[in-house]
Protein backbone atom coordinates (compact mmCIF):
# COMPACT_ATOMS: atom_id res chain seq x y z
CA UNK A 1 0.00 0.00 0.00
CA UNK A 2 2.69 2.18 1.18
CA UNK A 3 4.55 2.03 -2.28
CA UNK A 4 1.32 2.06 -4.28
CA UNK A 5 0.70 5.64 -2.27
CA UNK A 6 4.39 6.61 -3.35
CA UNK A 7 3.85 5.73 -7.26
CA UNK A 8 0.73 8.13 -6.79
CA UNK A 9 1.97 11.05 -4.96
CA UNK A 10 5.22 10.35 -7.93
CA UNK A 11 2.86 10.39 -11.12
CA UNK A 12 1.13 13.62 -10.07
CA UNK A 13 4.62 15.26 -9.58
CA UNK A 14 5.60 14.40 -13.15
CA UNK A 15 2.44 15.65 -14.57
CA UNK A 16 2.77 18.90 -12.72
CA UNK A 17 6.51 18.78 -14.12
CA UNK A 18 5.43 18.51 -17.92
CA UNK A 19 3.02 20.97 -17.63
CA UNK A 20 5.71 23.72 -17.93
CA UNK A 21 8.79 23.91 -20.26
CA UNK A 22 10.94 24.20 -16.75
CA UNK A 23 9.76 21.50 -15.23
CA UNK A 24 9.92 19.30 -18.82
CA UNK A 25 13.72 20.65 -18.74
CA UNK A 26 14.16 19.12 -15.43
CA UNK A 27 12.28 15.58 -16.03
CA UNK A 28 14.48 15.42 -18.83
CA UNK A 29 17.75 16.10 -16.53
CA UNK A 30 16.28 13.81 -14.01
CA UNK A 31 15.89 10.50 -16.39
CA UNK A 32 19.66 11.29 -18.11
CA UNK A 33 20.65 11.46 -14.55
CA UNK A 34 19.56 8.08 -13.59
CA UNK A 35 20.59 6.58 -16.82
CA UNK A 36 24.27 7.95 -16.47
CA UNK A 37 24.35 6.08 -12.29
CA UNK A 38 26.28 3.48 -12.44
CA UNK A 39 27.34 0.88 -10.05
CA UNK A 40 31.27 -0.45 -9.98
CA UNK A 41 31.53 -4.39 -9.31
CA UNK A 42 34.92 -6.64 -9.11
CA UNK A 43 35.00 -9.95 -9.17
CA UNK A 44 37.86 -12.29 -9.58
CA UNK A 45 39.86 -9.43 -10.76
CA UNK A 46 37.64 -8.43 -13.34
CA UNK A 47 36.13 -4.71 -12.98
CA UNK A 48 32.70 -3.78 -14.24
CA UNK A 49 30.51 -1.02 -14.65
CA UNK A 50 26.59 -1.78 -14.61
CA UNK A 51 23.93 1.27 -15.13
CA UNK A 52 21.55 1.32 -12.37
CA UNK A 53 19.16 3.46 -12.56
CA UNK A 54 16.68 1.90 -10.00
CA UNK A 55 17.38 -0.47 -6.80
CA UNK A 56 16.20 -3.27 -8.91
CA UNK A 57 19.66 -2.30 -10.78
CA UNK A 58 21.83 -1.06 -7.93
CA UNK A 59 20.64 -4.86 -6.19
CA UNK A 60 21.79 -6.89 -9.35
CA UNK A 61 25.11 -4.92 -9.29
CA UNK A 62 25.60 -5.45 -5.58
CA UNK A 63 24.76 -9.06 -5.12
CA UNK A 64 27.09 -9.80 -8.60
CA UNK A 65 29.32 -12.20 -6.57
CA UNK A 66 26.76 -13.45 -4.60
CA UNK A 67 23.46 -13.96 -6.43
CA UNK A 68 24.43 -16.89 -8.34
CA UNK A 69 28.23 -17.74 -7.70
CA UNK A 70 28.08 -21.24 -9.21
CA UNK A 71 26.87 -19.38 -13.01
CA UNK A 72 30.21 -16.96 -12.40
CA UNK A 73 32.62 -20.02 -11.54
CA UNK A 74 31.09 -21.77 -14.29
CA UNK A 75 31.61 -18.71 -16.75
CA UNK A 76 35.51 -19.13 -14.58
CA UNK A 77 36.04 -22.17 -16.43
CA UNK A 78 34.90 -21.21 -20.38
CA UNK A 79 37.66 -21.64 -22.77
CA UNK A 80 39.37 -18.50 -23.70
CA UNK A 81 37.60 -16.94 -26.77
CA UNK A 82 35.12 -19.12 -27.01
CA UNK A 83 31.29 -18.54 -28.17
CA UNK A 84 28.81 -18.47 -25.54
CA UNK A 85 25.02 -17.87 -25.96
CA UNK A 86 23.32 -16.11 -23.27
CA UNK A 87 19.31 -16.53 -23.81
CA UNK A 88 17.54 -14.22 -21.26
CA UNK A 89 20.42 -11.79 -20.99
CA UNK A 90 18.66 -9.11 -18.88
CA UNK A 91 20.74 -6.59 -18.42
CA UNK A 92 23.80 -8.16 -19.25
CA UNK A 93 25.39 -9.57 -16.23
CA UNK A 94 26.67 -13.03 -17.47
CA UNK A 95 27.73 -11.87 -20.90
CA UNK A 96 29.72 -8.84 -20.16
CA UNK A 97 31.83 -10.80 -17.47
CA UNK A 98 31.71 -13.68 -19.89
CA UNK A 99 33.49 -11.25 -22.28
CA UNK A 100 35.95 -9.58 -19.70
CA UNK A 101 37.01 -12.64 -18.30
CA UNK A 102 37.50 -15.22 -21.11
CA UNK A 103 37.75 -12.83 -24.12
CA UNK A 104 34.19 -14.81 -25.18
CA UNK A 105 32.26 -13.94 -28.70
CA UNK A 106 28.69 -13.66 -26.94
CA UNK A 107 25.30 -13.48 -28.33
CA UNK A 108 23.17 -11.71 -26.03
CA UNK A 109 19.49 -12.73 -26.34
CA UNK A 110 17.45 -10.46 -24.72
CA UNK A 111 13.72 -9.66 -26.27
CA UNK A 112 12.26 -7.41 -23.54
CA UNK A 113 12.09 -3.40 -24.88
CA UNK A 114 13.06 -2.18 -20.57
CA UNK A 115 16.33 -3.93 -20.90
CA UNK A 116 17.42 -3.32 -24.36
CA UNK A 117 18.51 -0.07 -23.87
CA UNK A 118 20.23 -1.36 -19.97
CA UNK A 119 21.75 -3.99 -21.82
CA UNK A 120 23.15 -1.90 -24.61
CA UNK A 121 24.70 0.59 -22.23
CA UNK A 122 26.08 -2.17 -20.17
CA UNK A 123 27.93 -3.37 -22.78
CA UNK A 124 29.08 0.11 -23.58
CA UNK A 125 29.95 1.41 -20.04
CA UNK A 126 32.75 -1.61 -20.25
CA UNK A 127 33.93 -1.50 -24.01
CA UNK A 128 32.68 -4.60 -24.76
CA UNK A 129 30.89 -3.95 -28.26
CA UNK A 130 33.26 -5.89 -29.80
CA UNK A 131 32.87 -9.22 -27.86
CA UNK A 132 28.81 -9.04 -27.68
CA UNK A 133 25.86 -8.83 -30.04
CA UNK A 134 22.07 -8.07 -29.13
CA UNK A 135 19.59 -10.64 -30.69
CA UNK A 136 16.60 -8.80 -29.50
CA UNK A 137 14.47 -11.28 -30.36
CA UNK A 138 12.81 -14.17 -28.08
CA UNK A 139 13.56 -17.38 -27.96
CA UNK A 140 11.21 -20.26 -28.18
CA UNK A 141 10.72 -23.92 -30.22
CA UNK A 142 9.44 -22.55 -33.46
CA UNK A 143 9.45 -19.32 -35.50
CA UNK A 144 6.23 -17.01 -34.72
CA UNK A 145 4.69 -14.10 -33.93
CA UNK A 146 3.37 -14.06 -30.49
CA UNK A 147 2.85 -12.08 -27.54
CA UNK A 148 5.35 -11.49 -24.97
CA UNK A 149 4.10 -11.33 -21.19
CA UNK A 150 5.88 -9.04 -18.78
CA UNK A 151 4.90 -9.13 -15.16
CA UNK A 152 6.66 -5.91 -14.45
CA UNK A 153 8.05 -2.66 -16.79
CA UNK A 154 10.92 -2.16 -14.56
CA UNK A 155 14.28 -1.22 -15.74
CA UNK A 156 15.76 -4.86 -15.48
CA UNK A 157 13.09 -6.45 -14.67
CA UNK A 158 12.58 -10.31 -14.86
CA UNK A 159 9.70 -13.14 -14.76
CA UNK A 160 8.39 -12.66 -18.54
CA UNK A 161 7.00 -15.37 -21.26
CA UNK A 162 6.90 -15.25 -24.80
CA UNK A 163 3.74 -17.10 -26.36
CA UNK A 164 2.51 -18.52 -22.89
CA UNK A 165 0.87 -17.17 -19.81
CA UNK A 166 2.89 -19.24 -17.50
CA UNK A 167 5.19 -18.14 -15.13
CA UNK A 168 8.89 -19.87 -13.39
CA UNK A 169 6.23 -22.51 -11.37
CA UNK A 170 4.14 -23.16 -14.19
CA UNK A 171 1.44 -21.46 -13.22
CA UNK A 172 -0.36 -18.30 -13.89
CA UNK A 173 1.90 -15.08 -14.56
CA UNK A 174 0.79 -12.19 -13.08
CA UNK A 175 1.02 -10.10 -16.08
CA UNK A 176 1.45 -6.20 -16.05
CA UNK A 177 2.70 -5.32 -19.80
CA UNK A 178 2.70 -7.57 -22.69
CA UNK A 179 3.18 -6.60 -26.86
CA UNK A 180 3.25 -8.57 -29.76
CA UNK A 181 7.19 -9.63 -31.05
CA UNK A 182 8.72 -11.82 -33.08
CA UNK A 183 10.43 -15.27 -31.77
CA UNK A 184 12.49 -18.09 -33.37
CA UNK A 185 14.35 -21.38 -32.34
CA UNK A 186 17.90 -21.83 -31.63
CA UNK A 187 18.33 -23.81 -34.84
CA UNK A 188 16.39 -20.88 -36.63
CA UNK A 189 19.01 -18.42 -34.75
CA UNK A 190 21.78 -20.21 -36.56
CA UNK A 191 20.38 -20.73 -39.59
CA UNK A 192 18.71 -17.37 -40.75
CA UNK A 193 21.84 -15.55 -38.89
CA UNK A 194 24.53 -17.51 -39.55
CA UNK A 195 25.42 -16.80 -35.67
CA UNK A 196 28.41 -19.21 -34.90
CA UNK A 197 27.44 -22.27 -32.51
CA UNK A 198 28.12 -21.70 -28.69
CA UNK A 199 30.32 -23.73 -26.86
CA UNK A 200 28.44 -22.42 -23.98
CA UNK A 201 24.64 -22.30 -23.95
CA UNK A 202 22.89 -20.51 -20.69
CA UNK A 203 19.26 -20.76 -20.43
CA UNK A 204 17.35 -18.64 -17.83
CA UNK A 205 13.86 -17.20 -19.22
CA UNK A 206 11.74 -17.66 -16.36
CA UNK A 207 9.64 -20.74 -17.40
CA UNK A 208 9.69 -21.61 -20.86
CA UNK A 209 13.55 -23.24 -20.90
CA UNK A 210 11.59 -26.19 -21.78
CA UNK A 211 10.29 -24.87 -25.63
CA UNK A 212 13.80 -23.15 -26.29
CA UNK A 213 15.74 -26.35 -25.64
CA UNK A 214 13.26 -28.30 -27.81
CA UNK A 215 14.04 -25.81 -30.36
CA UNK A 216 17.53 -26.33 -30.68
CA UNK A 217 18.84 -29.94 -31.59
CA UNK A 218 21.19 -28.73 -34.16
CA UNK A 219 23.06 -26.28 -31.63
CA UNK A 220 22.74 -28.53 -28.75
CA UNK A 221 24.62 -31.47 -30.90
CA UNK A 222 27.68 -28.77 -31.10
CA UNK A 223 27.41 -27.57 -27.80
CA UNK A 224 30.03 -28.61 -24.87
CA UNK A 225 27.81 -27.04 -21.91
CA UNK A 226 24.80 -25.83 -20.74
CA UNK A 227 23.63 -24.10 -17.64
CA UNK A 228 19.52 -24.08 -17.58
CA UNK A 229 17.33 -22.80 -14.77
CA UNK A 230 14.90 -25.29 -13.76
CA UNK A 231 12.25 -25.33 -11.08
CA UNK A 232 11.54 -29.01 -10.25
CA UNK A 233 8.14 -28.13 -8.96
CA UNK A 234 7.07 -27.50 -12.16
CA UNK A 235 7.33 -31.15 -13.36
CA UNK A 236 6.57 -30.86 -17.33
CA UNK A 237 9.60 -28.53 -17.42
CA UNK A 238 11.77 -30.23 -15.09
CA UNK A 239 11.12 -33.45 -17.27
CA UNK A 240 11.27 -32.21 -20.41
CA UNK A 241 14.49 -30.78 -20.16
CA UNK A 242 15.74 -32.99 -18.47
CA UNK A 243 14.75 -35.76 -21.27
CA UNK A 244 16.15 -33.02 -24.02
CA UNK A 245 19.61 -32.98 -22.46
CA UNK A 246 20.27 -36.32 -21.88
CA UNK A 247 19.27 -37.32 -25.31
CA UNK A 248 21.65 -34.63 -26.64
CA UNK A 249 24.42 -36.63 -24.71
CA UNK A 250 24.61 -34.32 -21.56
CA UNK A 251 25.05 -35.42 -18.13
CA UNK A 252 24.01 -33.41 -14.89
CA UNK A 253 27.53 -31.90 -13.70
CA UNK A 254 26.55 -29.94 -10.59
CA UNK A 255 23.63 -27.92 -9.56
CA UNK A 256 23.53 -24.20 -7.51
CA UNK A 257 22.20 -23.73 -4.49
CA UNK A 258 18.11 -23.81 -4.23
CA UNK A 259 16.03 -21.02 -4.16
CA UNK A 260 12.81 -20.29 -1.92
CA UNK A 261 12.83 -24.28 -1.70
CA UNK A 262 8.83 -24.20 -0.74
CA UNK A 263 6.70 -27.60 0.71
CA UNK A 264 5.30 -28.28 -2.87
CA UNK A 265 8.82 -27.94 -4.41
CA UNK A 266 6.66 -24.96 -6.46
CA UNK A 267 9.98 -22.80 -5.94
CA UNK A 268 12.30 -25.29 -5.58
CA UNK A 269 14.44 -23.02 -8.27
CA UNK A 270 18.41 -23.66 -9.41
CA UNK A 271 20.88 -23.40 -11.89
CA UNK A 272 21.71 -26.78 -13.39
CA UNK A 273 24.97 -27.53 -15.53
CA UNK A 274 25.10 -29.79 -18.18
CA UNK A 275 28.19 -31.36 -19.69
CA UNK A 276 29.40 -33.91 -21.98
Amino acid sequence: MIKNKVKLILRKLVLLLTKTSAGRFLYKILLEEAMLTNKKVNHNGINLSFTAPNPLNEYRAESFSTKEPETLDWIDSFDEGSIFWDIGANVGLYSCYAAAKRNCEVIAFEPSVFNLELLARNISNNSLIDNISIMPLAISDKQNLNRLNLSSTEWGGALSTFGETYGQDGKDLDIEFSFNTFGISLDMAHDIFSIKLPKYLKIDVDGIEHLILQGGPEVLKNTKEVLVEINEGFHDQFKISSSILTQAGFIMDRTGEYVHPDKDNSGKICNQIWIK
